[in-house]
């Protein structure tokens, strides 16, 4: 049986991962292929129960430290219950974040190690990457806009950072992405949704059957 593909949305605030992963899955779909959108934190009946605590609460509730490890636990069982057998199925996994959020917010912005980030991946999740890695960028101005319009009050810990964090977040995603060419291509997300997707679909063009 063929192995699935892998792929993963990374972005700030405001980006339109969710959007776009569930957009390209049915554009997928349109050319045979049986895709799953699947989120991190969360995922899985485990790694859903890890988001609860990361996402809600004080900005201030868990260092950068134990958030690394939370996510490395909810993404290990995200991996073993959901990615893992889907790809072994011959099924493609679309991801809204994995690690490259956790290299991106705890990592460059928070302040941890990228190796250390790496040797929990590497323990919790046999260091499994997407095939290809799609950055949605859009200006923090846009990006904020969006968040904003999109969570109101209900904002969770990390969109409730300030600013220069979220500069942090961008500026580490453009570096993941200079020093990774290979599996990341930067998207511009401030075209119009149709034109994102559209965007994806053809570089996943020598992927496709």
């Amino acid at each position: 049986m063929t192995t699935g593909r892998f792929l993963s949305l990374e972005g700030g605030e405001g980006a339109g991962k969710s959007t776009q992963a569930r957009a390209l899955a049915a554009a997928l779909e349109t050319h045979g292929i049986d895709a799953i959108v699947t989120r991190e934190p969360g995922g899985s009946e485990g790694a859903e129960a890890i988001r609860a605590l990361l996402m809600h609460g004080d900005a201030t509730r868990w260092s950068a430290r134990t958030e690394a490890l939370l996510f490395a636990a909810a993404r290990a069982d995200h991996v073993e219950k959901v990615i893992r057998p889907a790809l072994d199925a011959g099924r493609w996994v679309i991801c809204d974040r994995y690690l490259d959020s956790t290299r991106a917010y705890q990592g460059l912005a928070g302040g941890i190690d990228d190796e250390a980030i790496r040797a929990l991946h590497a323990f919790g999740s046999h260091g499994l990457l997407p095939d290809r890695t799609f950055l949605l960028a859009v200006p923090a101005a846009i990006g904020a806009a969006r968040a904003a319009a999109r969570d109101g009050l209900a904002a969770d810990r990390f969109a409730r950072r300030d600013p220069g964090f979220h500069a942090a977040v961008a500026a580490a995603f453009d570096a993941f992405a200079a020093r990774e060419p290979a599996r990341f291509t930067r998207i511009d997300a401030s075209l119009a949704p149709a034109a994102v997707t559209a965007a994806m679909l053809a570089a996943l063009a020598d992927l496709l059957p």
